[in-house]
């Protein structure tokens, strides 16, 4: 269940991609095949670019890597993402609502690639990341995201502040912390929500937590006291997916 989920916003293919624009289904990034000679994908890509829709280009590993449907002999050489801008500004990502993501002091760029792969398959809407990372940090994390930050839109920004604007904008804050009285699953995770997960050392910070509308904690029952960071995304992330399924 959760894969096929996880690509709803995925169209693949010649056949899929040609139905999306039938459609008028909200296409916003094509992903094509570099060099391709395939008249049906060149057809869809002068279409794009009538409708000025972006277009990357990848290889055939990149394209075979994101297809939802890569176990065929048929390799596709044409995807899209449909239903997220990933190239939204900060207001237009609270004026569509949904789930959004906030890294609260993360410090690690390899961390926070996979934090944004996790936010991105698992379907969020956005990332806000509020880090202290130079600009070969920040080329690091992206990296990392296996070039998942090509589909979601990712803003760097202030903690607090941002939050602040979620709250203005009627978001639910939920913050994820050791402090937390309830369980993922105990927790209502529809609706516009901010999702917060904090830095590897110091965690969130007592600012943003005093405005969080409630707190999780993720049961552990090891003799290691704490997650990795992207652990306890990953379950409020697959909470959520489920919970937003149905």
């Amino acid at each position: 269940m959760y894969y096929y989920i996880a690509h709803d916003m995925q169209r693949c293919g010649v056949k899929e991609v040609s139905t999306a624009f039938m459609s008028n289904e909200s296409i916003s990034l094509l992903l094509v095949l570099r060099d391709t000679q395939d008249s049906e994908v060149l057809r869809l890509i002068q279409l794009a670019k009538e409708n000025n829709i972006p277009i990357k280009e990848g290889s055939e590993r990149d394209l075979w890597r994101m297809a939802r449907d890569n176990k065929g002999e048929i390799k596709p050489q044409i995807l899209a993402l449909v239903g997220r801008n990933p190239y939204a500004e900060i207001d237009e990502i609270f004026s569509n609502g949904g789930l959004i993501w906030l890294l609260a002091g993360a410090k690690y760029p390899v961390n926070i690639g996979f934090t944004i792969r996790t936010a991105e398959v698992s379907g969020a809407n956005a990332v806000f990341i509020d880090s202290e990372l130079n600009n070969t940090e920040r080329k690091g994390a992206v990296r990392a995201s296996m070039k998942a930050h090509r589909f979601i839109p990712i803003h760097w920004v202030n903690g607090e502040t941002i939050v602040d604007k979620a709250k203005s904008k009627g978001f639910k804050i939920i913050s994820i912390e050791d402090i937390g009285t309830k369980t993922p699953w105990d927790e209502n995770l529809t609706g516009n929500i901010m999702l917060i997960i904090g830095g590897e050392r110091a965690g969130i910070s007592d600012a943003i937590l005093q405005k969080s509308d409630s707190i999780l904690k993720i049961p552990m029952t090891g003799f290691v006291p704490s997650f990795n960071l992207q652990a306890p995304m990953a379950i409020v992330a697959a909470e959520a997916q489920r919970q937003r399924s149905k």
